[in-house]
C-alpha cells in the first residue's frame, strides 16, 4: 500500500493504520486487509486506474442490496470521493461452506429478487468489472436487456475488432425473436454480477454477496450467471425454485441471459470468450 493510499484511507477514517496485507483474489483492483489502530479490521479495495466513481457505485449497490436483508453483504465503511479511488468495507473472515449453505443462497436470493425494483434499471448507471454499465430506465424488460445490456457491448466489442463482423447479422436476428423469447415479469433486485467468485463464503460458513453491478431487471440474469461459470450446487437453484417459481421457459432462456456477461467477457478479455458468445448464440432463434 502507497504512502499516499494510506494517507488517503487515514484521512477519511480519521484513524491511523496500524498494518496493511494485501490479500489476492481481484482480477481488476487490489484488495488489502488493513487494521485500524484501534484493532477494528477492515477490507480495502483500491485502483489508481479506476474510473472516478467506481467505487461511490459499487458502494450505493451495496447499501441497495443490504436494505434488503436476504443475504449478508459487507458494510460500507468508506468510500474515497477523489483520487486515490478506493472503498473501505467491513472484513468478513473466510470460512468453510455450511452443510445449509446451498439452502440459504438459494432462499436468499430469492428473497432478493422479490423484494423488487421499481423500473428495469437503476437510479445511476453504474459499472461491470470496469465497463460502463448504463441504467436509464426503459418499459419494458425486453427494450431494456437489449438496448442497455446487449447492443453497447456488441458495438464496443465490433469496433474494437474482438468481435467478428457477422456477429452483427447474427444479433438482429436474435433481436427480432425478443417478442416471443422475452417473457416480461415486474423487475426484481439484481445482484447484476452474480458468478460464484462474487459469493464469499463467511466465517460461520454463510454466503456473502460482493461486488455487485445492480439495477432492477429480469431475475433469470442473476440466475443464468451464477450457472455460467459453475462452483454452485443444483440444490440451491431447487431451493431457489422452490421459493420464488420462474416463468415457463426460463431453461430455455438461461443462453439469453448468459450473453451479457458473455459480452462484458469479450471486451475485457477476448480470446475463448468469442466462441463462448458464439456457442451460446447457436442455442437461440
Amino acid at each position: 500500500m502507497t504512502p499516499t493510499l494510506t494517507g488517503a484511507i487515514e484521512g477519511l477514517l480519521n484513524k491511523r493504520i496500524r498494518a496493511a496485507v494485501q490479500v489476492s483474489g481481484g482480477d481488476i483492483n487490489d484488495g488489502y486487509r488493513v487494521t485500524l489502530e484501534d484493532g477494528t479490521l477492515v477490507f480495502v479495495k483500491a485502483n489508481e486506474r479506476a474510473p472516478d466513481n467506481l467505487f461511490q457505485m459499487e458502494a450505493r449497490g451495496l447499501d441497495w442490496l443490504t436494505e434488503v436483508n436476504a443475504l449478508r453483504v459487507p458494510r460500507v465503511i468508506g468510500v474515497s470521493q477523489g483520487a486515490p479511488h478506493f472503498l473501505v468495507l467491513e472484513f468478513i473472515d473466510a470460512g468453510s461452506q455450511a452443510p445449509n449453505f446451498d439452502e440459504v443462497l438459494g432462499l436468499g436470493l430469492a428473497r432478493l429478487h422479490r423484494a423488487g425494483a421499481p423500473e428495469f434499471g437503476w437510479v445511476s448507471d453504474n459499472f461491470i468489472g470496469t465497463l460502463a454499465q448504463a441504467n436509464d430506465p426503459l418499459d419494458t424488460w425486453a427494450q431494456f436487456y437489449r438496448e442497455r445490456r446487449l447492443e453497447p457491448l456488441l458495438k464496443r466489442a465490433l469496433d474494437s475488432g474482438r468481435a467478428p463482423p457477422t456477429w452483427l447479422a447474427r444479433f438482429e436476428r436474435l433481436f427480432a425473436s425478443f417478442s416471443k423469447l422475452v417473457v416480461e415479469e415486474p423487475p426484481a433486485r439484481l445482484h447484476g454480477d452474480l458468478w460464484i467468485g462474487n459469493v464469499h463464503v463467511g466465517p460461520s460458513g454463510e454466503p456473502c454477496l460482493i461486488d455487485p453491478a445492480v439495477y432492477g431487471g429480469q431475475r433469470e440474469v442473476d440466475l443464468a450467471m451464477l450457472r455460467l461459470f459453475g462452483g454452485v450446487s443444483e440444490r440451491a437453484f431447487e431451493v431457489y425454485e422452490r421459493a420464488f417459481p420462474l416463468l415457463p421457459g426460463a431453461s430455455e432462456r438461461v443462453s439469453l441471459y448468459q450473453l451479457y456477461p458473455l459480452l462484458v467477457h469479450v471486451n475485457l478479455f477476448g480470446g475463448s470468450y468469442v466462441r463462448s458468445v458464439e456457442q451460446a448464440l447457436s442455442k437461440l432463434p
